[in-house]
């Protein structure tokens, strides 16, 4: 049989790309490379038993049951991919090319970390039956018939998760208070002028959102405040973040972000040791957009990040190509649609569009970058106003100026509003 006669289910079996973590990144990372003419062997390790998920309807229709799961409609065999699951890794040794698993190693000509990230747990609360985390498809099983029983429950942060376990709880008719440490819901993501905005959604839909107050400790029945106050709770469901799941690469020599924990990719994915590559949740890259390192923890940085991996491993370093995209992320919270493109960390103006007390609005970054009233789009807020966040993801891609008054404008479509 001629090279050119092979087929995916008979691929040449070396060179071998090892896929460490069989989440979004990986899935599609291992996809990716098969359309990317890969003709080797491809082994996928996932460490968690069933067969690779999406993530998202988690906390929507998996946890309210009107889904039993949400496995990825692909089948592996048939692309020649080597799908291991239940299989944990240990740890990384470049100089031998080798994983380690808990079910020995396994060599590599290429390796891709994709381990995503995993939640902060609740100082205090390990091992606790009525203590919750939001993560994983067992998590969210495990958290049904909490729902169904429609239990009190407080949820600790209100950040996207815990926004969105709540918004699910109330719809399941659950008793909810949502506690936040910071001032306003979203404080990891959003600032205050904006974020506070939000802060009636929890009202409106039933829940009592208390800020500015952390938890003190978790008994039996009960979550009590630093500030004293004891709220009744049949159970907890945590939200308070996600750091990258990269503890399994000490002593490897990938470098970490000394900040977060992340692996240190380049321009175009590749980690400090040759041969080895990182995309989604676990690690950051810099971008020359923003002219800073970003670690971007949602479901379109593992779906784009994974087409960069596979064509610069598939196609060689010599013709490589940059990852350097407009991070986007969306979510359904409270009845509303909430959209967001791009970074605003380096942005000078905020400039709103609508009313931020009705059911629509969107709020634009810019950095001022233009003369006479114009400024340059670097991100974008949109609830309830798709269009809105379609035509300005473009629009920050192209690196466009807006007019900032006809950017304010509502009824203005935001392409009309470019200088």
């Amino acid at each position: 049989m001629s090279e050119q006669s092979k087929s995916p289910q008979d691929p040449d079996r070396t060179p071998r790309v090892v896929i460490v973590g069989a989440g979004m990144a990986g899935v599609q990372t291992a996809v990716a490379l098969r359309e990317q003419g890969w003709r080797g062997a491809i082994a996928l390790l996932g460490d968690e038993p069933h067969q690779p998920y999406d993530r998202p309807p988690l906390s929507k229709a998996v946890l309210l049951g009107k889904a039993d799961g949400s496995a990825f409609d692909i089948d592996f065999a048939s692309l020649g991919i080597d799908l291991h699951l239940g299989r944990r890794v240990t740890a990384l040794r470049p100089e031998e090319h080798l994983v380690e698993t808990d079910r020995g190693p396994v060599r590599y000509d290429y390796a891709v970390l994709a381990t995503g990230a995993e939640p902060i747990r609740l100082p205090g609360s390990e091992g606790r039956p009525d203590v919750h985390l939001l993560r994983t498809l067992d998590d969210a099983e495990r958290l049904r018939p909490v729902l169904a029983a429609q239990h009190r429950i407080v949820v600790v942060g209100a950040g996207w998760i815990g926004a969105e376990f709540a918004t699910a709880a109330r719809e399941a008719g659950c008793e909810v208070t949502v506690v936040e440490a910071a001032d306003h819901p979203l404080a990891g993501a959003l600032p205050a002028e904006v974020a506070g905005h939000m802060t009636g959604w929890y009202a409106d839909a039933g829940a009592d959102l208390r800020t500015g107050v952390r938890v003190d400790s978790v008994a039996p029945g009960e979550v009590t405040l630093a500030d004293g106050t004891a709220l009744p709770a049949d159970a907890v469901v945590v939200g308070i973040g996600a750091r990258p799941a990269t503890g399994w690469l000490a002593g490897s020599g990938v470098a970490l972000s000394p900040a977060d924990g992340s692996v240190q990719a380049d321009e175009r994915l590749r980690t400090s040791v040759p041969d080895v590559y990182a995309v989604g949740d676990c690690a950051s890259f810099p971008s020359a957009r923003y002219g800073t390192r970003l670690l971007v923890h949602h479901w379109d940085n593992a779906l784009q990040g994974p087409r960069t991996v596979a064509e610069n491993i598939a196609r060689g370093a010599a013709e490589g190509v940059v990852y350097d995209p407009v991070p986007y992320f969306w979510s359904e919270q409270f009845g509303r649609f909430v959209q967001y493109a791009g970074h605003h960390g380096d942005a000078d103006e905020l400039v709103w569009r609508g009313d931020p007390t009705g059911a629509a609005w969107s709020v634009l970054w810019l950095r001022g970058d233009g003369a006479g009233g114009a400024g340059r789009l670097v991100a974008l807020l949109a609830v309830g106003r798709p269009r809105d966040l379609a035509q300005g993801r473009r629009l920050i891609e192209r690196g466009a100026l807006l007019d900032r008054e006809r950017a304010a404008d509502a009824a203005v479509p935001l392409k009309s509003a470019v200088r």
